[in-house]
């Protein structure tokens, strides 16, 4: 059998490393971008059709899984891969980032993170320990560690108070990990570096991480307003604080040349709910930027947005109609090119991160995409 978790890297081109994650359910090929299915779903696509547009891996939510249908429930049918008909490695995240950004009368504590639901108000705690129980249950092969996320226009102190609890709830996450039985035997626990943009809190989180040993770690606290600048400005010290053996996950990214920048800077994972969510609302990513399908000079254009796009069957002018009606299959489409799309951008960075040509690639990525802006 397949070992529990590896990490192959299998070339380097400056920062940026391509390679392989192999786990008993699959081979992640890294830089990897993982679909978000929230809900267990990737919205408006079948799990078919996201494994065919280029995804190994995709990302499910504690927060919202533990709320609706509920963790136990989704124990007892089977796990999250029997339920949705993903037979692939998933990544769940802690629920952290969603108990802070969606729910009502949230109190933090050191024993952890008390909130109404934002479904119908009822109450629920989560820790560290709750969180670790909910992922086994949902059968998740790569388990995030449970953290507190703060603003990054907090002051230094409350960041500082942030991270350090992240990290002594990183060493409880461990440690309840450590004790689920035969799902600790196949899974993967992933920790997450906080510490805003402060270089020195930075580190002291990549020390606290390393020092209690995780099988990848996560660049988290990002891409939450600051502004692609700040952000890369973070990206140019945060992935080398991290063991250069394992993999980088950069958490809640993001646009294109998000993805890209942050390739170049040493990130292996990425997620995002930008391809799905853009779909819907009639936008759709080309390697000439992004374009809003709603517009009216589509209208009456019969070629595909993507001639190799798995919906090049289908014009703009038929997508134009489609979303502005309302149709549900505008959204589908929609989605399913996205999806292609962000997979056909990691597959150009592996490939030119092999041949040792990522530079090139990258620049005539951003130069295209923008308009020549860039």
């Amino acid at each position: 059998m397949t070992s529990r978790f590896s990490f192959e890297i299998a070339a380097t081109d400056g920062k940026a490393r391509t390679g392989r994650i192999q786990m008993q359910r699959g081979e992640i090929r890294t830089p990897a971008f993982m679909p978000v299915g929230t809900a267990a779903t990737v919205k408006a696509v079948k799990p078919a059709d996201v494994r065919a547009a280029g995804a190994d891996i995709i990302l499910g939510n504690t927060y919202h899984l533990m709320l609706r249908p509920g963790a136990e429930r989704m124990d007892r049918l089977g796990g999250l891969h029997n339920f949705m008909q993903w037979d692939r490695p998933i990544l769940t995240d802690s629920g952290g980032y969603q108990v802070m950004s969606l729910s009502a009368l949230t109190k933090v504590k050191e024993e952890g993170v008390a909130f109404a639901s934002h479904l119908d108000g009822s109450r629920h705690m989560l820790s560290p320990e709750r969180s670790m129980e909910i992922q086994r249950l949902l059968g998740s092969d790569i388990v995030m560690a449970f953290d507190e996320l703060v603003p990054t226009t907090s002051t230094r102190e409350v960041q500082a108070a942030a991270m350090e609890r992240s990290m002594r709830w990183a060493r409880r996450s461990r440690a309840a990990f450590d004790a689920g039985g035969d799902h600790a035997g196949r899974a993967a626990l992933f920790g997450i570096q906080q510490g805003a943009l402060d270089e020195g809190l930075r580190k002291a989180s990549a020390d606290a991480l390393l020092d209690i040993g995780f099988d990848g770690y996560a660049v988290g606290g990002l891409a939450v307003g600051e502004g692609q600048e700040a952000m890369f400005g973070c990206l140019d010290y945060a992935p080398g604080q991290l063991d250069p053996l394992k993999p980088r996950y950069l958490m809640g990214v993001g646009k294109p040349d998000d993805i890209v920048g942050a390739v170049e800077r040493g990130i292996d994972m990425f997620d995002c709910v930008l391809p799905t969510r853009s779909g819907r609302n009639g936008q759709a990513f080309t390697w000439d930027g992004p374009i809003n399908i709603r517009n009216a000079k589509f209208a009456e254009d019969q070629t595909p947005i993507d001639p190799a796009s798995p919906t090049a069957a289908w014009s703009k002018a038929y997508l134009h109609h489609l979303v502005r009606s309302g149709e549900m299959l505008g959204a589908m489409l929609m989605t399913e090119h996205n999806l292609w799309f962000y997979q056909q951008l990691m597959q150009g960075l592996r490939d030119a991160i092999a041949e040792g040509r990522l530079t090139t690639f990258a620049d005539g990525f951003r130069a295209r995409y923008r308009g020549g802006k860039g």
